[in-house]
């Protein structure tokens, strides 16, 4: 089985043991994204609408780099810090995504890495 490293400097670069995704066959496996800048590494300001944008917008750079797009992801897993957030994730989340929608997970976790409110993993297939 082949991996193929997936990275981009239009997301933020991993921190810490990872890869930004990973490609084996036409699977795509992406890493976990904060709403961290990737310009400059740091979180960005604002509340969960600003901070879920960020994390959709590094999504969306890792499924290009990776030769993809939002489109072709078919499943994501949302963590969030507090459950509450969950219409203001989704109004974003559809901003993004159109029917037919991903399959997905919502969970709420007591902590995320960098203090962020939100992350999201996804797998994509590609043709």
């Amino acid at each position: 089985m082949s991996r193929d490293i997936i990275a981009t400097d239009k997301a933020p670069a991993a921190i810490g043991p990872y890869s930004q995704a990973v490609r084996t066959g036409n699977t795509v496996y992406f890493s976990g994204q904060i709403p961290l800048d990737p310009a400059t590494g740091t979180m960005i300001e604002g509340d969960i609408a600003a901070q879920t944008r960020r994390v959709f917008d590094n999504l969306k750079a890792v499924a290009e780099a990776a030769g993809g797009s939002l489109e072709k992801i078919v499943r994501i897993g949302i963590y969030v810090t507090n459950l509450g957030h969950f219409a203001t994730v989704n109004e974003i989340m559809e901003q993004y995504f159109k029917a037919p929608y991903p399959a997905r997970s919502t969970i709420e976790v007591s902590a995320l890495p960098k203090v962020a409110d939100v992350e999201v993993d996804a797998i994509m297939v590609l043709d």
